[in-house]
C-alpha cells in the first residue's frame, strides 16, 4: 500500500479530492510542518517546502507534489537521487479572473465608493445636486503588460482581449507564443519597453534567483505615474522598499495637484512623457 504523508494545513485539504481520483489503495498520513520524524516510511508527500533535513528522513520518497505552481520553497538540492519533483496547474483561470476584476475596482476606485455609499454617499455623476467624480476609466483601448507569459499571463490576456486591451508581454522563449494576438511579445530584455507603455502591468512570474528584486527603483521609475501594478506571483519578484517609496511619490503628486487646482492653478500631469 502507498504511504502518502500531506505536509501542512494546506496540503492536508486537498487530501479527499486527491482520494477521490487514486486507483490504486493508499494510506494517508497528515503531517505538520517540521515534523521530519513521521516521514520514514513515507513514498509521496504534499508538501509546499522540503527541506534537507525532510530528504534525509524519508528515505522511501518517490515523488514531491507541491499542491501549487511555485517551487520557490523547495531545497532542490536537498532531494535524493531518483525522487521525482511535481507541481500542478489548473489555477490560472481563478487567478486571470482576480487580476481582471482587482485592474477594474482600482480603476473605478470602487473600495473608495463602496465605503462612501455605506456612509451615506452616493458618488455619482446622476446624483442629484452632488458634484460629480472624474468620469470612470474604461479598459477598451489601454495597454496590459504582462511579466512572465506563461499559462497565468495567457489566461489574462484571452481575458483582457474581451476588453479590447492592447496586450505586450514578455518571457523568456518568445517563440513558443509568437502565433498570440499580442501587440508586442518580447524576452527579458525588453521589459523596460513593457513597463513604459503599460496602464496596467502584471507579474506572473515564478520566484527564482534571476527575478528575485526584478521589479526595482529603475524599473518602477519607467512606469507612468498612472500606472496599476498587479502582482498575483511572488512578493519579493517587486523590491518593497522601492514599491513604497514608488506609491508615496505618487500621494504627494495627487496631494499637490488638488493645492493647485484649489488655488486655481492647473494640476500638474500624471500622464508619463515617455513614449
Amino acid at each position: 500500500m502507498l504511504r502518502v504523508a500531506f505536509v501542512g494545513a494546506l496540503a492536508s485539504s486537498f487530501a479527499d479530492r486527491v482520494r477521490a481520483h487514486l486507483t490504486v489503495p493508499c494510506d494517508f498520513l497528515h503531517v505538520e510542518e517540521g515534523a521530519s520524524s513521521a516521514l520514514s516510511d513515507v513514498e509521496v508527500l504534499v508538501t509546499i517546502a522540503f527541506t534537507r533535513a525532510m530528504g534525509a528522513a524519508a528515505p522511501r520518497l518517490r515523488l514531491i507534489q507541491v499542491p501549487g505552481a511555485g517551487l520557490d520553497r523547495i531545497d532542490r538540492a536537498a532531494i535524493p537521487p531518483g525522487v521525482a519533483l511535481a507541481a500542478a496547474h489548473g489555477h490560472e483561470g481563478g487567478i486571470a479572473e482576480y487580476v481582471i476584476g482587482a485592474i477594474i475596482a482600482l480603476s473605478r476606485d470602487l473600495g473608495r465608493v463602496h465605503t462612501s455609499l455605506r456612509a451615506g454617499r452616493w458618488e455619482s455623476q446622476w446624483a442629484w445636486g452632488a458634484s460629480p467624480p472624474p468620469v470612470w476609466p474604461e479598459l477598451a483601448g489601454r495597454t496590459l503588460g504582462i511579466v512572465g507569459y506563461g499559462r497565468i499571463g495567457q489566461a489574462v490576456a484571452r481575458r483582457a482581449h474581451a476588453f479590447h486591451m492592447s496586450v505586450c508581454a514578455i518571457r523568456r522563449d518568445v517563440g513558443h507564443s509568437t502565433g498570440d494576438e499580442l501587440t508586442f511579445l518580447g524576452g527579458p530584455a525588453s521589459l523596460p519597453d513593457v513597463l513604459r507603455r503599460a496602464d496596467y502591468l502584471v507579474i506572473t512570474l515564478p520566484l527564482t534567483p534571476e527575478t528575485r528584486g526584478l521589479i526595482g527603483p529603475a524599473e518602477l521609475g519607467l512606469m507612468k505615474p498612472t500606472a496599476i501594478l498587479v502582482n498575483v506571483a511572488r512578493a519579493p519578484i517587486v523590491d518593497e522598499d522601492a514599491l513604497y517609496a514608488a506609491m508615496e511619490s505618487r500621494a504627494a503628486l495627487i496631494a499637490g495637484n488638488i493645492r493647485r487646482v484649489a488655488r486655481g492653478e492647473p494640476p500638474e500631469s500624471m500622464v508619463s512623457s515617455t513614449p
